[in-house]
C-alpha cells in the first residue's frame, strides 16, 4: 500500500491525496485522469501521432491505476509519474517513432493532424524551413536523449520532474539534455 512519510503531510486536493483516496474508493482515480489526460495525450500525440496517442493515453492511466499502490504519496503532483509511464509506453513504439521522424525529415510534413485551432496554429509554426533538420536530429538522437528533450520541450517538465518521470538522477537529465541541445544547435547552425 502507498505510504505517506511523516516528514511531508499530504495536502487535501493534491494528486497524492486523490491517489490515496482511490486506494479505498477506486472511482476517485478518475480525478487524476480528468486533471492530466489532456496534457499526457498532447505529449504522446507529438511523440507517436494522434491515433497511437489515444491508445497510449488510455494505457498510461490504466497502468497508473494498476500500480497506484506504489505511488510515493510524498509527491503531491502526479504529472512526472504519469509522464514516466507514458514515456515507457512510447518505448514500445520506438521503431515506428524513429521511422516517423525519418519520414518527417524527408517530407517536412508533420504527421500529426490538427484537431482544433490551437493545434492548427502550432502545426503552421512547426512547418518552418527548419522542421526537416529538427526531425532528422530527433531521429538520430538516442532514445534516452530524445525522451529527456521531449519531456523538457513538449511536456514542459522541470529537470527534477524529468528525473522523477524517468527514474534517473537530475545530473543525468542535465547531461542528456545538453547533448541533445548541442546536436540540435549543430544541425541548425551548420546545415
Amino acid at each position: 500500500m502507498a505510504v505517506l512519510g511523516v516528514d511531508a503531510p499530504m495536502q487535501l486536493g493534491t494528486d497524492a491525496a486523490v491517489i490515496d483516496e482511490s486506494l479505498t474508493v477506486s472511482e476517485r482515480f478518475g480525478e487524476i485522469y480528468d486533471r492530466h489526460a489532456l496534457a499526457i495525450h498532447r505529449y504522446l500525440a507529438r511523440r507517436v501521432g494522434t491515433a497511437v496517442a489515444d491508445d497510449l493515453t488510455s494505457e498510461t492511466f490504466l497502468a497508473a491505476f494498476r500500480v497506484r499502490t506504489r505511488y510515493d504519496l510524498n509527491r503531491p503532483d502526479a504529472r512526472p509519474w504519469l509522464y514516466g509511464i507514458a514515456t515507457n509506453l512510447v518505448h514500445r513504439h520506438q521503431r515506428g517513432e524513429r521511422a516517423g521522424y525519418r519520414a518527417l525529415a524527408r517530407s517536412g510534413m508533420e504527421p500529426v493532424a490538427a484537431d482544433d485551432h490551437a493545434d492548427a496554429v502550432a502545426a503552421q509554426v512547426t512547418a518552418s524551413a527548419q522542421v526537416k533538420e529538427i526531425a532528422d536530429v530527433l531521429a538520430r538522437l538516442t532514445a534516452k536523449e530524445r525522451d529527456v528533450l521531449l519531456l523538457f520541450a513538449w511536456a514542459e517538465l522541470a529537470y527534477h520532474e524529468i528525473a522523477d518521470a524517468l527514474e534517473i538522477p537530475v545530473g543525468t537529465v542535465r547531461s542528456r539534455l545538453n547533448r541533445a541541445r548541442r546536436r540540435l544547435h549543430t544541425a541548425l547552425d551548420h546545415p
